[in-house]
């Protein structure tokens, strides 16, 4: 093809160069009517190469210029003589083909964002402003708004929302804000909001979600995660214990019972009572979780509460050679002093054991104030808390030693609660730090 563009377009100038010698010649000659047509063929000629390669150049500005404005309307042949124009062509058709991808993304990428049952709404920002980019069917229902296309129009319609989310001047954040949704009574939503900056734009991401469905699905994973705790020790406990009341009923429907058998039984009579203590300690140390009592608080000084559990257990740190160092600052908190006491050994018990096969075995003890806020920090440099069971600790009955019950850490979490604290773990290059907040 692009020879032939060539052949066609030098024919054609060498047409008019011999038709123009042909009439400069029969000028010379006296033969003017002729020369005049010699002449005219030749102006044809160069007028046509012109006119041809004019036109191949306006079809090809055409379709560079559909490719600058996303216009892929067009159709133009995938064959063209021209080569220039054949490499506008192929370069069209590549353009398209990515365009159709990039929308059929689209398509896709909306149709997922419409069907979440959270609020989205995306921002780009545009000389120094915002627009919005994209809002989700469900953001605009909670905020009960029409959907705008001009970001400043939500200051009308939701004044709390849009200074909300200015005050977070577009960037990372986390609040809360509560949504009339009828005329007796608010729902709280959690906010979100992502900055995302990419080479050409920058875009802010906003979410809604509803607090209430957010605890109903965590309360739903812990009550499914104790189910099978719950059925996992039930299953261990009575298994064995219903294949051994089997074998006794198969001893005792002999008419004869042999010293042999006899043992047997007793035997299968002390794994039995073994196994129902199991149980009964089990539902013992459910008991603890579920019924917790309310605490008994009062103002208390956290150094005596510290130094007596630390003169109880001395013996147990003493006896695996575990060194164990504080700095302790004295500070008064609203505290129910006996379930203090337990959080502080479950802490420590857990401390211990995460250092008790180190030769160099040691535990720190923090107290320290920020803000408001009251911390009591215990520390270790065990073995740590793998990624695979960090968010698993704090569930009931869960543990990673055999003689362990698995309610330490989540009787503290529970007694924590209950004083309006917290527990937080942290992990480290080596060991644990484990913190009992108050307010």
């Amino acid at each position: 093809m692009k020879t032939k563009f060539y052949i066609i377009q030098i024919a054609i100038l060498l047409l008019g160069l011999i038709f123009g010698i042909l009439a400069f010649d029969c000028y010379e000659s006296g033969k003017w009517i002729t020369a005049l047509l010699f002449l005219c063929l030749s102006v044809f000629m160069i007028i046509l190469n012109i006119r041809n390669a004019q036109q191949s150049g306006k079809e090809t500005e055409q379709i560079l210029q559909a490719i600058n404005h996303k216009d892929f309307s067009l159709f133009p042949d995938k064959k063209q003589n021209d080569p220039l124009k054949q490499k506008a062509v192929d370069l069209y058709y590549q353009e398209k083909e990515k365009n159709t991808d990039v929308l059929s993304f689209k398509i896709l990428y909306e149709n997922i964002l419409n069907q979440l049952d959270i609020g989205i709404m995306i921002l780009k920002e545009n000389t120094n402003d915002w627009e919005v980019f994209y809002s989700n069917p469900k953001f605009i229902e909670i905020l009960k708004v029409p959907k705008y296309n001009r970001w400043s129009l939500y200051e009308e319609k939701s004044p709390e929302f849009f200074k909300l989310i200015k005050d977070t001047d577009y960037r990372e954040s986390q609040d809360f804000m509560e949504v009339s949704i009828n005329q007796a009574g608010f729902q709280t939503y959690s906010l979100r909001t992502t900055r995302l900056e990419t080479p050409r734009e920058d875009f802010c991401i906003i979410s809604l979600e509803s607090v209430q469905k957010i605890i109903e699905r965590k309360e739903k994973m812990a009550w499914n995660n104790l189910m099978k705790v719950i059925s996992h020790e039930l299953l261990n406990t009575l298994t064995p214990i219903n294949s051994l009341i089997r074998n006794m009923e198969y001893i005792t429907d002999q008419e004869e019972i042999s010293r042999d058998d006899q043992e047997e039984i007793k035997e299968s009579l002390k794994i039995v009572n073994n196994k129902s203590e199991q149980l009964l300690n089990f539902i013992n140390n459910y008991r603890q979780v579920a019924e917790l009592p309310k605490p008994k608080l009062q103002k208390i000084s956290i150094r005596p509460v510290i130094e007596k559990v630390l003169r109880l257990m001395e013996s147990e740190f003493q006896n695996k050679s575990i060194t164990v160092s504080t700095n302790i600052r004295d500070y008064m908190v609203m505290a129910d002093e006996k379930m203090l006491e337990r959080s502080l050994i479950n802490l420590l018990t857990n401390a211990l054991h995460a250092v008790e096969d180190l030769d160099n075995g040691k535990i720190k003890i923090n107290t320290d104030q920020q803000n408001t806020r009251t911390v009591i920090q215990v520390e270790d440099n065990g073995i740590g808390i793998s990624d695979q069971i960090s968010d698993k600790i704090f569930l009931p009955f869960f543990t990673t030693r055999n003689s362990g019950s698995g309610i330490g850490l989540t009787l503290t979490k529970s007694i924590m609660e209950a004083h309006n604290g917290y527990i937080n773990f942290r992990k480290q290059q080596q060991g644990s730090i484990f913190e009992l907040w108050f307010t």
